[in-house]
C-alpha cells in the first residue's frame, strides 16, 4: 500500500523482504537446522539404547501422552515430541517465506522440500513402530533422517546467502559432489552394519583379526571400513578445495573426520558400547551437516563470472564493463 506521495505506507503490513523479516527467516531456519540435528542424535540414542519399542503404539505412547516413569518410553516419546517441534518449525518457515518475494524464494523452495521430507519421515517412524522395529524400516528411517538433515541445512545456508543464485544454474564441483556422495554411502553402510547386528563383529581395528563372528557379519564390517577409507580420501580432497575460501569450514570438517575415525576405532575395539555408538553417529551427522552445508554455500553463492541472473539495467556502467572487450570500446558502439 502506498501513500499519495508514492512512498510505502508504514501503517500497512510489513514488507517480508525488510531486514527484520529476513532476520526472522534466518533465525527460524537456523533453529530448525539445529533442532533437526538434535532429532537425529536423539533418534540414534533411542536406537542404541534399544528404546525403539519403548512405546508400542503411535502417536501416543502406550495410550499415554507423556510417560516418564521408565527410561525407554521417555526416550521414545521425547523423540516424537522433538519431531513435532521440528515439523511445526518447518511449517512456520514455509508460512514466513510464502510472501517473501524473490529474495527468499530459495529458502521457500527448500523449506517446502523439508516439509515433504519430514512428512515421509513421520510416516516411516509410524511404520517402524507398527512393524516392531523391523531392520529395513529402521534403516530407512535413519537414511531419510540424514537426507532431512541435509535439506534443512541447505535451507539454513540459503537464508544467509545473498543474492542466492538459482540452484539449477549450478553444474556442480566434481570433488564436492564426490565427497558428499561418499560420506552418504558411508552413513548408509554404517546403518546396515548396526541393523545387521555386525557392530561388534570385529574387536580389532583397522583389520579384523581372529573374529569368531559369522562371515556375513565380518564382511559387513570390512565393506563399511573400506567405504570409510574411500570417503575419507574424498572428503579430504574436498577440504583441500575449501581451504582457500572457507578455512573455518575446512577445519571443522577435517576435525570432525579425524575424531570420527578415532571414535570408530574405539567403538570397534570395545565392542560397540551404546555410548560410543551414539557419539559415533552424532559426529557422523555433524560431519554430514558441515559437508552438505559447504556444498550448498558453494552452489548458491554468486561468483564473479555468474552474471546471468543479476541482469543489470541496460546502459549502466556495470553493463558497459561486462560487455567491453579487453583493450577496446564497448560492443555495439560505433
Amino acid at each position: 500500500m502506498k501513500s499519495v506521495a508514492g512512498q510505502r505506507d508504514l501503517t500497512g503490513p510489513e514488507d517480508p523482504t525488510t531486514p527484520r523479516a529476513m532476520w526472522r527467516v534466518r533465525t527460524l531456519a537456523l533453529i530448525t537446522a539445529v533442532a533437526t540435528y538434535l532429532l537425529v542424535v536423539l533418534g540414534s540414542t533411542v536406537r542404541v539404547s534399544d528404546s525403539g519399542m519403548g512405546c508400542s503404539s503411535w502417536p501416543l505412547c502406550n495410550g499415554r501422552v507423556g510417560p516418564i516413569d521408565h527410561l525407554h518410553p521417555l526416550l521414545e516419546q521425547s523423540h516424537r515430541y522433538l519431531a513435532t517441534i521440528v515439523t511445526v518449525a518447518i511449517i512456520a518457515l514455509v508460512v514466513l517465506t510464502w510472501r517473501g518475494g524473490a529474495r527468499v524464494a530459495q529458502v521457500r523452495t527448500f523449506s517446502l522440500l523439508s516439509l515433504g521430507v519430514v512428512v515421509v519421515q513421520i510416516v516411516l517412524g509410524a511404520i517402524t513402530v507398527l512393524t516392531d522395529n523391523a531392520p529395513a524400516t529402521v534403516a530407512a528411517h535413519l537414511i531419510v533422517g540424514l537426507l532431512f538433515l541435509a535439506v534443512v541445512t541447505v535451507t539454513a545456508v540459503a537464508s544467509f546467502v545473498e543474492p542466492a543464485r538459482p540452484w539449477g544454474r549450478f553444474s556442480g564441483d566434481g570433488v564436492a559432489w564426490a565427497g558428499v556422495s561418499g560420506l552418504f554411502v558411508v552413513l548408509v553402510s554404517g546403518s546396515v552394519v548396526v541393523d545387521g547386528g555386525a557392530e561388534a563383529a570385529c574387536r580389532s581395528w583397522p583389520a579384523c583379526f581372529a573374529s569368531s563372528s559369522p562371515t556375513r557379519l565380518v564382511a559387513l564390517q570390512y565393506v563399511h571400513r573400506s567405504l570409510v577409507l574411500v570417503a575419507a580420501v574424498l572428503v579430504v580432497a574436498y577440504v583441500v578445495a575449501l581451504w582457500r575460501d572457507h578455512r573455518v569450514t575446512a577445519i571443522a570438517a577435517v576435525t570432525l573426520l579425524v575424531t570420527q575415525v578415532i571414535i570408530g576405532a574405539f567403538d570397534a575395539v570395545l565392542g560397540a558400547p551404546a555410548v560410543l555408538a551414539d557419539v559415533h553417529l552424532a559426529l557422523a551427522s555433524a560431519l554430514w551437516a558441515v559437508v552438505t552445508g559447504a556444498l550448498a554455500r558453494s552452489a548458491l553463492a554468486p561468483r564473479p563470472t555468474d552474471v546471468s541472473w543479476t541482469r543489470p539495467a541496460a546502459g549502466t556502467p556495470e553493463t558497459r564493463r561486462r560487455t567491453t572487450p579487453v583493450g577496446g570500446r564497448p560492443r555495439g558502439d560505433s
